[in-house]
């Protein structure tokens, strides 16, 4: 390994080929709180920045789903107990050098509340509005608002403001109106603006992919917004399909945006939905406690009912409950979007703003793909598990299914 130092920030790498002052191991080891580590992947298929989680990490030459699976690492070259101590904390950032400005990735976030602002307020911004200011507390600052109709924007700021604690007025976050051109100051951007919907009564079985044509118009004016603006925070699709939505933005951006500042929030009521059929039935209870989701927001989802004691049969049936759950919605008569409003949408996001781990579409070698995973100081992690081969397999179909998917509706960036 070679040790550096760059403006009082200590940098290594497996190849000596970076121009920095060069610093013996035992100084730049000395203490640290954050260190970090210069790797050289092709931009147009890897993410700028991501946490280190495994001595693995140390050695990606390419992304893709192997990614996710933990594997046995026979290192090549012996590795510190200083740095895997880091690593395990997590005070390890990854950094990709292939991108131009690479050298601005040199710190670490800090902890603080997040300004989040939401483009639209239908059915689902709405309801995620309530769900982010009533969870907010914790972790958001304020909450900015805009819609094209300003009686929404109104009727909103009026509702959420007087929504409050019975005593402590402050500890819910405020909701205040902005304008258009306000939408990218602030730290989480939440696109919720969606056209194209069927109405109840429709026979269509992905609706989702429906919703495509027009949401990735709508999504490209944003996306051309936050690269004018330079806009440095997270850009969170809610919208459908969050995956391939996720990729507009990013092609859209032409560079200004990092692949790892966009998250699609889908997932997350894919999980909840499995859930929710893992209680009402015995066979299925193994989720509960040892399961995952997977994928995207609708069909090729993929769920397992145990990372530990798989089942192929019992997890394909749970995926086909989760994945036709809207359908049992729209049969009561009304459109399914509180639970993804609130499941993929709030919760998510108030977890991804502390640091927790939740579900969420993140950047995986080109495409965007949904695990488990949380923002830490350092940077993205996505979940490594030890994954059964046949749910590998699913995964890898799944993985393939969405890089076609891709290929199809975007050019390459």
């Amino acid at each position: 390994m070679y040790f550096y130092k760059h403006n009082n920030k200590y940098l290594f790498s497996l190849d000596d080929k970076y121009d920095y002052e060069k610093v013996s191991e035992v100084k730049a080891l000395d203490n640290p709180q954050e260190l970090y580590f210069l790797t050289e992947l092709d931009k147009n298929t890897s993410k700028k920045t991501f946490a280190i989680s495994h001595s693995s990490d140390l050695f990606i030459k390419k992304e893709t789903i192997d990614l996710i699976k933990l594997t046995k690492e026979t290192n090549k070259i012996n590795i510190s107990e200083t740095i895997l101590k880091l690593i395990n904390e997590r005070k390890i950032k990854a950094i990709n050098t292939s991108y131009d400005d690479f050298e601005n990735e040199f710190y670490f976030k800090e902890s603080k509340k997040s300004r989040v602002n939401i483009l639209a307020l239908g059915d689902v911004g709405s309801t995620l509005l309530i769900g982010l200011k009533l969870l907010g507390g914790k972790s958001i600052q304020s909450i900015g608002i805009y819609d094209r109709s300003e009686e929404k924007i109104k009727r909103w700021e009026y509702e959420m403001n007087q929504t409050s604690l019975p005593f402590d007025f402050n500890e819910l976050p405020l909701v205040h109106g902005i304008n258009k051109n306000e939408l990218f100051d602030c730290d989480m951007f939440v696109f919720c603006a969606s056209k194209g919907v069927p109405p109840v009564g429709s026979t269509v079985k992905d609706v989702r992919m429906v919703q495509f044509e027009q949401n990735s118009i709508l999504i490209k004016e944003y996306a051309n917004m936050a690269a004018e603006n330079n806009f440095k925070g997270v850009f969170a699709v809610v919208s459908d399909p969050v995956d391939l939505l996720c990729n507009v933005v990013l092609n859209e951006s032409k560079g200004k945006i990092a692949p790892e500042q966009i998250k699609g929030y889908g997932l997350g009521v894919m999980n909840a939905r499995a859930a929710y059929y893992a209680k009402k039935d015995e066979r299925y209870k193994s989720f509960l406690t040892e399961g995952r989701a997977f994928g995207p927001h609708g069909n090729d989802l993929v769920i397992a009912n145990s990372i530990e004691n798989y089942d192929d049969e019992i997890s394909k049936e749970l995926t086909f409950l989760a994945v036709t759950a809207n359908l049992e919605v729209r049969k009561t008569g009304f459109k399914p979007f509180v639970a993804p409003a609130l499941s993929s949408g709030a919760i998510s996001i108030i977890y991804t703003l502390e640091g927790k781990w939740h579900y969420s579409a993140n950047y995986l070698g080109g495409v965007y793909m949904g695990a488990k995973n949380r923002n830490t100081s350092a940077g993205l992690e996505i979940e490594k598990i030890q994954m059964p081969e046949e749910l590998f397999e699913r995964m890898k179909y799944t993985y393939g299914v969405l890089q076609g998917m891709h290929e199809l509706c975007h050019p390459q960036r």
